[in-house]
């Protein structure tokens, strides 16, 4: 029996394109916001180290694609245990179908045959393809020739990480949307006690938010300081 892999849409909001801040990765975010609606567009590749945007970038590309009324299709392969072939091969070739940690399957030998004849078949419908893994194709260590021909043909884009600065306009972007406010002596008493990886830090801002919610106060480094302490 073959599984569907369809979108979740209750993943949480900032996992949106227009949330998405682009620093140096503007070049991505165009071809990602093409390929998302586009009907013809060149498939995309996008690789990177850890907490780059790979993983929100494609599924803010589902989204876009289901607001648009279009199929989309978002599965993480570091997801699933091995052997994963049986759900790659589940999967719809039609509309948008995102394959995140294309790294996980390397060496799988069913697995990567697995990805190279959804491939094949996406290519043959009316599907697009878009794909991120930790590292470019020639660089993952993918058993199969064909696979790593196929993977290597789609535009490739090299997300780089945010500095400090990108991270705080990242935040600002994101407070935004939820109505709160991020002033610079807040950001700056907030980045010398906390982790600054992407993950915790939106991690943060949602705590925040529902806390300021809950409390019907504004974000002030005391109001930071009684949160933490709890």
């Amino acid at each position: 029996m073959t599984r569907q892999f369809p979108l979740d849409l209750r993943w949480p909001p900032h996992q949106r394109l227009d949330a998405f801040h682009p620093a140096d990765n503007a070049t991505a975010l165009r071809e990602v916001e093409a390929l998302a609606t586009g009907p013809s567009r060149a498939w995309v590749f996008l690789h990177g180290g850890p907490g780059t945007g790979k993983s929100h970038l494609l599924i803010g590309a589902c989204r876009a694609a289901a607001e648009a009324g279009q199929g989309a299709r978002y599965l993480s392969l570091a997801s699933l245990p091995p052997p994963r072939a049986e759900a790659i091969a589940g999967i719809l070739a039609e509309g948008l179908v995102a394959i995140d940690d294309v790294q996980a399957l390397s060496g799988g030998r069913e697995d990567e045959r697995a990805l190279f004849d959804l491939f094949n078949r996406a290519r043959a419908g009316s599907a697009r393809m878009l794909f991120a893994a930790n590292a470019s194709p020639a660089e993952l260590g993918i058993g199969l020739a064909d696979l790593v021909s196929r993977l290597s043909a789609c535009t490739q884009c090299a997300l780089r990480a945010l500095d400090d600065d990108g991270r705080r306009a990242m935040l600002r972007l994101l407070a935004a949307r939820m109505g709160l406010r991020l002033d610079d002596e807040v950001l700056a008493w907030w980045f010398a006690r906390q982790p600054r990886d992407p993950a915790s830090l939106i991690g943060l801002l949602r705590r925040i938010d529902r806390a300021a919610l809950a409390a019907q106060r504004r974000v002030t480094i005391p109001f930071l300081r009684e949160l933490l302490s709890e």
